[in-house]
Parts: structure tokens; C-alpha cells; sequence
């Protein structure tokens, strides 16, 4: 009985289906569909198309209705946003190697959630709420004056800290990924140098990529927010 509990087999097929947490046979069966549409698309891969400004890893979303109608896919992955789930399945790097990654829409739910305040705090005020300088021109945010009793933070998809949001001079929202470099940088080997972007590391080496980050480098071991200077 336990074997078949943990095996799924007594769990109603619909919740199966619903699961929101990442699944890792699903990404394989997605990884499989992709790579044999590449293969028989000469090199075409099946994404949506987005405005060339759109950032990189929210830019190549993956088109399931174009799986499915290759028959490549029997249905679409129960934790996919297209079923009400928790992500969108991207492709990180689809011009040379192409890898089923996934974004954690919940992220995107709380950066929103600060944004529409943002904005109606800007139609009032010259300048956005900045609070202190934490890098050359980004900034953390005084929620007060957006109306809020304490910041706001996401939960991170890889380490589940709470990684807060922070602002750049422009006022546009960004979640800082830092305790999370940090942690990979020592748990992968790598040979990045200052000046590389270091947030591969990230996506590289987990299910996830790194969704409303600005580029990051390494300084003396640490990791840094790489700014024009």
C-alpha cells in the first residue's frame, strides 16, 4: 500500500496532472520534443515570438501548440502555465544548444505586485521611491511611500530564501539573486572571471533561470552586480 501511495498510482489522475512543482520527467519529455523538432525543422525551434528587447531569459518561450500539432507532445505539462500551473518552459541558448528551462511565474506575481503601486506612486512624484544605494545606481525601495507595511521579497526557486526586489535609477524592478550566486559559486565548478555573467551558473545548473535579474559578475570571490564602470 505504501509503494502505491508513493508511486502515485491511488492519487486521482486530475491532481497528478495539476502538480505544480517542478517535474523532472516532464522537462525531459519536453527536452525530447524540442530536440526532435529541431532536428526535423532543420534547426527551427518551437518558440513564441517575442520583441527583440524582451530580456534573455524570458525572451524563448516554448510553443506548445506547435508540438502538439507536430505530434511530438501528447499533452501539455500539468505544472505548465498553460494549464494553470507555476511556470513557463523556456528554451535558454536555443540557437546552439537549446535546454528546457522553466520560470517560476509566482516571481512574476510579486514583481507586478510592487510595479502597479510603482506605477501610481510615479503619477504623482518627479522621482521613484528610492531608498539606499545598495551598487552603483541600484537602489532598495522605501515601500513606505508605495503604501506598504514591509518590503516585499520572492521566494527564491533555488535555495527558498527570501531574495528581495530592488530598483535601478530608472525605477525599474529588479529581484537581486545574490544569496543565491553566492551559494552556487561554490557548490559548481566554473571558471568565471570578473566580467563574465555569472548568472549561468544558475541557469546552467538548476531547472530554473534566474527571471528579472540584472547581470552579475565576480569580485573577489563574491558576486557583484556588474555596472558600466
Amino acid at each position: 500500500m505504501l509503494t502505491l501511495i508513493l508511486s502515485g498510482c491511488l492519487y486521482p489522475q486530475d491532481k497528478l496532472e495539476q502538480n505544480q512543482s517542478p517535474n523532472e520527467r516532464q522537462l525531459e519529455l519536453v527536452q525530447s520534443a524540442v530536440d526532435q523538432y529541431r532536428e526535423d525543422k532543420q534547426g527551427l525551434v518551437p518558440i513564441k515570438t517575442k520583441e527583440n528587447d524582451t530580456p534573455i531569459f524570458q525572451k524563448y518561450l516554448i510553443d506548445f501548440s506547435v508540438l502538439k500539432e507536430n505530434n511530438l507532445i501528447d499533452q501539455i505539462p500539468g505544472n505548465a502555465y498553460e494549464k494553470g500551473g507555476h511556470y513557463q518552459y523556456t528554451l535558454l541558448t536555443p540557437e546552439d544548444n537549446p535546454r528546457v528551462k522553466l520560470i517560476d511565474l509566482r516571481i512574476t506575481e510579486k514583481v507586478r505586485r510592487v510595479n502597479v503601486q510603482l506605477d501610481i506612486y510615479r503619477n504623482e512624484h518627479i522621482y521613484p521611491p528610492y531608498g539606499k544605494e545598495i551598487a552603483d545606481g541600484i537602489y532598495n525601495i522605501d515601500y513606505k511611500k508605495l503604501g506598504f507595511d514591509k518590503p516585499v521579497t520572492v521566494v527564491s526557486p533555488y535555495s527558498q530564501e527570501n531574495l528581495p526586489i530592488v530598483m535601478d535609477v530608472d525605477g525599474k524592478l529588479y529581484v537581486d539573486y545574490r544569496i543565491d550566486l553566492t551559494d552556487a559559486l561554490e557548490a559548481y565548478e566554473h571558471d568565471y572571471k570578473e566580467g563574465n555573467d555569472i548568472r549561468y551558473l544558475l541557469a546552467d545548473n538548476t531547472p530554473f533561470v534566474p527571471i528579472y535579474s540584472l547581470p552579475y559578475t565576480i569580485q573577489d570571490g563574491e558576486p557583484v552586480f556588474m555596472t558600466e564602470k
